[in-house]
């Protein structure tokens, strides 16, 4: 909202000043092979320009197909740890024997100037994120079934049987903090899964306490000079 400043020293008037809006942050969450990645290009595709994305580091080889800066910034353990020790990282955090970090600059950067990032972490990220960033709205993405999560990640072919194994046994520990979200998204149907997920950020830039700064600046034409009655 508006924010009033006294200078009653010099002039006894009150300065009326409009805060800069600040962008929204957006955190996406859940089981590795639950969707989220292909959910978030979605919602990127829909929404255009007025949404980035946080690129986030990793430690883990490219997949087929992926390339370093668009999916993740790869990186090697020691730079990583480098980074950790430099204050670089939002949040980070060891997910199936890999590091996987966000970077702080990138999205301080874009919410401080007014535009709205997204970003998909793992569920420790997440528990992070809104740890540090207590206004940011975090969205979690629901497999229908542990079944349809196992034929996901085995159709991905992009995991030895050892790290197949290790995600499916962490799957079920990571659903555990689904209560922690600020949403939930099923994802049995990508076309709705995305629709609702696109839905979620239209809904979010449109609460009232965001839209506040602009409201009373409307409201205030309504007014000028006191001539409108």
């Amino acid at each position: 909202m508006l924010s009033e400043e006294a200078d009653g020293e010099r002039t006894g008037k009150v300065i009326r000043t409009e805060p800069k809006a600040q962008g929204i942050l957006f955190v996406v969450s859940s089981p590795s092979g639950g969707g989220k990645g292909t959910l978030v290009q979605c919602a990127l595709k829909a929404l255009g320009p007025g949404l980035s994305y946080s690129v986030s580091y990793t430690t883990r080889a490219p997949r087929p197909g992926e390339v370093d800066g668009r999916e993740y910034c790869f990186v090697s353990a020691d730079k990583f740890k480098q980074m950790v020790a430099a204050g670089e990282f939002l949040e980070w955090a060891n997910v199936h024997g890999n590091l996987y970090g966000t970077g702080n600059a990138q999205v301080r950067r874009e919410i401080s100037s007014g535009r709205d990032i997204i970003l998909e972490v793992d569920v420790q990220g997440a528990a992070s994120v809104r740890q540090r960033i207590k206004d940011s709205v975090s969205i979690f993405i629901l497999p229908p079934s542990f079944d349809t999560l196992r034929q996901r990640l085995m159709a991905r072919g992009t995991d030895t049987t050892d790290e197949l194994e290790l995600r499916l046994n962490n799957a079920p520990i990571e659903l555990k903090d689904y209560a922690s979200f600020d949403y939930i998204i099923i994802n049995d149907e990508i076309e709705r899964a995305a629709s609702q997920l696109t839905s979620i950020i239209y809904a979010e830039r449109a609460r009232r306490s965001r839209q506040e700064p602009f409201v009373r600046k409307i409201i205030e034409t309504f007014a000028l000079d006191g001539t409108n009655k």
